[in-house]
């Protein structure tokens, strides 16, 4: 699997890249790794873990429960929950660790693990790189130091956490729901019990659709990254919106009362907005990627809002919103982050909140969502080049000044290079698809030409 740790946890095809050894191995690691960094303080340690409903969860959540107790930590079991429930659960019950298993929006075959600290916060780098260090050094042969007798850790279900969770959800939400209809994909996965209990609670008419999760379905034709059944759900039962998540629920893509996609760029304008009139958008800033469409951009300068630009990956927004202090960011693919109710991206809450300034307004989630127009935006995946000289290149260099000259003030290019594979992602806006579309292609041909 090369460097385990990715940008998200440790993610691989269950039983085959991640197994019920691996899993047992890491948990170990990462308790004696925060046990050196000085998490535990001398007291008994005490980890929340969680999980979403694939069928490879099940014996992993095993292995991982195993790895802690043997490591004299003691485990909540929460069971089936999203993952910013996990995170929320960690801080809320002072634990010292989180761990959920899930592997989001990934298909059923594969799984991951990914851990929090004390608070509900994603571990740093740092810490990962030693648990990985650690990890390898006992894989290969190296005994542990094992607490024997009263020392091992105990284990427990912890029921409450759905109802705790639901409950902080609601408890948040400016106004209630009460008048609105709203469809709910959940993906078959982590949320299909949390978000429709929700949103109910919340006062509003709920209909579900892939809320009925049996350990192979997660994700599989359903949920934010296929948002067709959403889509045919909300016009067939004339709903005001509908929300889709994915498997672990920590992102949220949406759909108006026309059946219309609303993306991640779409929700932050609404919910930065909303926050602005509320006096809660702290900086009066919102922090996003540099994929995010050009029309959120221009949208913001326009409503007085200003946008922070960050690295692709909901853990580089999530840094510089706590870096300056900020209360709202998130990616156009529906990581949405609300800084003062969460520490990671939570779809269940996006989702909320998204209804609830619907309800305030009383205005449609379209005409909100209008706020900002998306300007067409082409990406092209260039494979099998030499994606380390893309920023060296001369010629490269040389067409993209082309290309954004041709642009002009109406448009964007955006070269980078994929974190996991051999290509360059060309992307490109313009007020015009077939501009966007012509320049895009010449642009990835000279890419290919320059590094192939």
């Amino acid at each position: 699997m090369g460097r385990l740790f990715g940008t998200d946890g440790v993610r691989g095809v269950a039983n085959a890249d991640l197994t019920a050894e691996m899993a047992l191995g890491l948990s170990v690691a990462a308790a004696h790794v925060l046990a050196e960094a000085g998490t535990f303080k001398g007291h008994r340690p005490v980890a929340v873990v969680g999980r979403d409903p694939r069928a490879s969860g099940e014996f992993l959540e095993a292995a991982v429960v195993a790895g802690l107790a043997s490591a004299g930590v003691d485990v909540l079991r929460v069971g089936v929950l999203p993952t910013p429930a996990v995170a929320y659960l960690t801080g809320a019950l002072g634990a010292d660790l989180g761990v959920m298993l899930s592997a989001s929006h990934n298909p059923m075959p594969d799984n991951g693990i990914k851990f929090f600290a004390r608070g509900g916060h994603k571990l740093a780098d740092e810490l990962e790189d030693r648990i990985e260090q650690v990890y390898h050094e006992h894989a290969s042969g190296e005994p542990w130091d094992r607490p024997t007798g009263a020392g091992v850790g105990r284990v427990k279900g912890y029921h409450e956490g759905f109802d705790k969770y639901v409950a902080h959800l609601v408890g948040v939400l400016p106004n209630r729901l009460d008048g609105l209809k709203v469809v709910i994909d959940g993906a078959h996965g982590a949320a299909a019990r949390v978000s429709p209990e929700a949103f109910a609670r919340a006062g509003a008419e709920v209909v579900t659709i892939a809320t009925e999760p049996d350990g192979l379905n997660i994700n599989d034709g359903c949920g934010s990254t296929h948002l067709e059944g959403l889509r045919a759900a909300v016009v067939e039962h004339g709903a005001d919106l509908g929300v889709a998540h994915d498997g672990d629920a920590d992102r949220c893509l949406a759909v108006d009362g026309n059946g219309d996609e609303v993306d991640g760029d779409q929700i932050l304008s609404v919910l930065a907005l909303g926050m602005k009139e509320a006096g809660t958008l702290r900086g009066n800033t919102v922090v996003a990627t540099v994929m995010s469409n050009l029309g959120f951009k221009l949208a913001m300068e326009r409503e007085g809002v200003e946008l922070l630009q960050t690295a692709v990956g909901d853990r580089y927004v999530l840094e510089e919103m706590k870096r300056g202090g900020y209360s709202l960011g998130g990616e156009q693919s529906g990581h949405v982050i609300v800084l003062d109710h969460a520490t990671t991206g939570d779809g269940t809450l996006t989702g909320l909140m998204l209804a609830a300034r619907v309800a305030a307004t009383g205005r449609p989630l379209a005409e909100l969502a209008g706020v900002m127009e998306r300007l067409p935006q082409v990406l092209i995946n260039v494979r099998d080049v030499d994606k380390g000289r893309v920023g060296s290149s001369a010629r490269v260099a040389a067409a993209v000044g082309e290309a954004e000259r041709e642009l002009g003030e109406t448009g964007r290019v955006l070269l980078r290079p994929s974190g996991t594979e051999p290509l360059v992602r060309v992307m490109v806006e313009a007020a015009d698809l077939e501009q966007a579309r012509a320049v895009a292609g010449r642009l990835a041909d000279e890419v290919k030409s320059a590094l192939g």
